[in-house]
């Protein structure tokens, strides 16, 4: 149940897509003065180093963020500009040597008023979320809890200042976490209909996975909610069978993951402007194949 570690995939192309529409989305939320909550139900471990074993192992971040800075500065779309400030806001110098995951990306544009809630279920990597937590001094402004994400939600929606941005990024290792991410999001709109939510999501060969966009557009419909659905393909998915076999002592065997989305429910208007402009270019930077593109479309 507890073999997937994020540490062997920071920075690669779906944390790319991941936070940059994470980072556009906060931008918008946090220009109202209100108070905001940013509840995390699968935070990680938080911090990753680029240069550790880990990362070291895969070689995904290399072909992932590393391709963003190879690339002139100047010449980035503005969303990718502003996810690449953020990476550098964690590290000293040109070089990128820790990849700062959601909780850290999100925390580095809240303000005073705002609060985060962290769900890690993981007992490795919630110990050393809260290490690397209580580096930041945070006081009350951030929760932790070793608890399953899924169900902890429940009890903090909706937040007192009725103003929030809930992030769902499982690591759908199980099976099951494809509909437990439909059924989390359907008892959140119910109590909390005015929140935005953002659910990453895998791109592989599995009907579950491609089930997951259409049943959240379903409840964002019957909602009367706008959704905004962005995915990136980077290459062919026709390895993918043989990463599902894979183990995590072998990570090196694995091919990678292909693809994956982000779909967002109340999603602020100033997001799919953004992404407009960035993915296409991801599927220049990113790509590894013939196969690579995007797509991004919205109801509502």
């Amino acid at each position: 149940m507890f073999s997937y570690r994020h540490a062997f995939h920071a920075g690669n192309h779906a944390d790319v897509l991941k936070h940059t529409v994470l980072i556009a989305t906060l931008q918008h939320l946090t220009q109202k003065d209100t108070a905001l909550s940013v509840i995390d139900t699968h935070a990680g471990a938080g911090l990753y180093r680029l240069d550790g074993d880990y990362a070291n192992t895969s070689g995904e971040a290399t072909e992932g963020v590393q391709r963003l800075l190879d690339t002139p500065f100047d010449q980035l779309a503005p969303a990718l500009q502003d996810y690449l400030q953020v990476l550098a806001s964690f590290n000293q110098g040109n070089k990128l040597r820790v990849y700062p995951g959601s909780p850290f990306i999100s925390h580095s544009l809240l303000r005073p008023q705002d609060k985060m809630h962290l769900f890690e279920l993981h007992p490795t990597d919630s110990r050393t979320l809260a290490g690397n937590i209580a580096q930041l001094d945070p006081g009350k402004r951030i929760l932790i809890a070793q608890e399953d994400g899924f169900t902890g939600v429940k009890k903090l929606l909706p937040p007192p200042s009725r103003r929030g941005l809930v992030l769902c990024d499982p690591s759908y290792e199980i099976k099951t976490d494809y509909l437990r991410v439909a059924d989390m999001v359907q008892d959140a709109l119910a109590r909390f209909a005015t929140g935005t939510y953002a659910v990453w999501y895998p791109i592989i060969a599995r009907q579950d996975a491609h089930d997951l966009p259409r049943r959240l557009k379903t409840l964002a419909t019957k909602a009367g909610k706008g959704w905004l659905h962005a995915t990136l393909t980077v290459k062919s998915s026709k390895m993918q069978s043989a990463a599902l076999s894979a183990t995590e002592d072998e990570p090196s065997k694995r091919p990678g993951l292909p693809a994956s989305g982000m779909f967002l429910i109340n999603p602020p208007y100033t997001v799919k402007d953004k992404l407009k402009t960035a993915l296409p270019q991801m599927v220049k930077l990113l790509g590894q194949d013939k196969h690579a593109a995007f797509t991004l479309e919205s109801g509502q």
